[in-house]
């Protein structure tokens, strides 16, 4: 009997290559490929067909329409958000995240709302059994609408279920459990999800429907599977959080039809996923009085405003060298600010400890949060606390100096509205601002100006 052929794959790329490689020459990553047994060629669907090389016509971008009903909201003003005011037809979204997230509790909960609203969905679960499925239906709510389910993993089978219904909406939980007869690799394999996303793909595009994928994520958070995989879906939505933690963030890292600045921020009860509006409020509940190294920030995550409190901790070290933890936001760029405090406020921040900590279990890297970390660093090296209701961001230099941000007006307002009475901001973007009633505003151009602003 003749040897089966094999090829291997880069998990991270797809490159496929005839052996072995310690590096890919692709995406130059160490020890990525697998082996796979190789796909059979010439037996596909235009096998044995003539196809017409006029079949195919270009067409003018004003003579392409776009209706209003083309996107359907979700139900879910933080998913709208996230995706870019609703999901578009035809569209493909790979929704990932730790085991036990939430991801298809709001995926379940998606197709209730888009079934009360008359859209024809089809769940379709590879890993749960009907039976399991009404359980978690049951919890949810009562469903209701033109919302049928499926256990099928075989795609061929489940492709031709979804050209018979033709469904609105799609959801296939999840793509690692899918296979195709044709590929002779086992399901979750880098040929078996490459090739299961790609008819996914084709299905999705040639009838119009929107398709959502559920990916199981790796030990390093990353969708499992072949890195090509987020390159071929339209939106990858990355559902993150502790399973500990009550709150979850859903966050884009690539979408066609709209930013991927903005998130969507969840509550986990027991009836399911209940979105959070205003999340400055729980960021912000359970603060200390009168607690010195705390500081409130605002920080902007697309077009919204957050406010969250920025926690620090510096106390006098026991060794030779000090330790420093960041939790929330990079830990390079706080000892970056350490440094410019020592050199430009000669305060002799090398011989303390130095924790800090966003509070909320949030994660923010924006350069507007340097002010905040700074000003709280200082609150606790003095042991003096910030006054509770002042808010401050700005971008700290090398040299000390405190420069602009983007958006100051929407931070402002945001800061006013939770009941806030004084901001400090770089002096550039106060002169940008128009008068403001009912919120103090102090413009500062260097740290020690914001220090004394603080301490005044």
């Amino acid at each position: 009997m003749a040897k089966a052929k094999t090829i291997f794959f880069c998990k991270e790329c797809g490159y496929e290559s005839a052996k072995w490689m310690g590096q890919c020459p692709g995406c130059k990553e160490w020890n990525t490929f697998v082996e796979e047994p190789a796909a059979k060629t010439g037996g596909g669907r235009t096998a044995g067909r003539r196809i017409s090389k006029t079949a195919a016509k270009p067409a003018y971008l004003a003579e392409i329409s776009i209706e209003d009903h083309d996107r359907m909201p979700t139900g879910f003003q933080e998913l709208d958000r996230v995706l870019g005011s609703g999901i578009v037809a035809g569209s493909l979204v790979l929704v990932g995240g730790d085991p036990g997230i939430g991801k298809s509790t709001l995926l379940l909960q998606v197709c209730r709302n888009l079934a009360l609203s008359g859209k024809k969905v089809l769940y379709i679960s590879g890993e749960e059994s009907l039976k399991q499925i009404k359980i978690r239906a049951n919890r949810i709510g009562e469903m209701k609408g033109d919302l049928s389910f499926l256990c099928e993993t075989n795609l061929d089978i489940i492709q031709g279920v979804i050209e018979g219904e033709h469904p609105d909406v799609v959801i296939i939980d999840s793509i690692q459990t899918m296979f195709r007869e044709e590929i002779s690799s086992a399901p979750g394999s880098v040929s078996q999800v490459r090739e299961s996303t790609n008819l996914l793909m084709q299905t999705a595009k040639g009838l119009g429907i929107a398709v959502f994928i559920v990916g199981h994520v790796t030990k390093e958070g990353m969708v499992a599977g072949p890195r090509v995989l987020e390159h071929m879906v339209d939106t990858v939505l990355y559902f993150e959080g502790d399973r500990s933690d009550t709150y979850r963030i859903l966050r884009a890292v690539k979408n066609r039809f709209g930013s991927t600045n903005e998130i969507g921020v969840f509550e986990m009860r027991e009836s399911g996923l209940q979105e959070v509006s205003n999340p400055s409020e729980f960021l912000l509940s359970g603060r200390p009085k009168d607690a010195s190294g705390g500081a409130v920030a605002c920080l902007m995550e697309g077009t919204r405003p957050i406010l969250l409190e920025v926690q620090a901790l510096v106390t006098a070290t026991n060794f030779g060298m000090p330790r420093r933890t960041a939790a929330g936001t990079d830990y390079n760029r706080v000892n970056l600010l350490m440094a410019v405090l020592e050199k430009r406020c000669r305060y002799e921040m090398s011989r303390y400890d130095a924790y800090v900590n966003i509070a909320g279990g949030m994660r923010m890297n924006e350069p507007a949060l340097d002010l905040a970390i700074v000003l709280a660093l200082v609150s606790s090296l003095k042991d003096k606390p910030i006054d509770p209701k002042t808010v401050i961001f700005g971008e700290v230099g090398l040299s000390g100096e405190v420069r602009g941000v983007s958006m100051a007006e929407q931070r402002v307002n945001e800061a006013q509205k939770l009941g806030f009475e004084t901001c400090i901001l770089p002096r550039i973007c106060l002169d940008k601002l128009k008068k403001t009633d009912g919120i103090r505003l102090i413009g500062v151009e260097t740290i020690r100006e914001a220090i004394d602003a603080m301490a005044g």
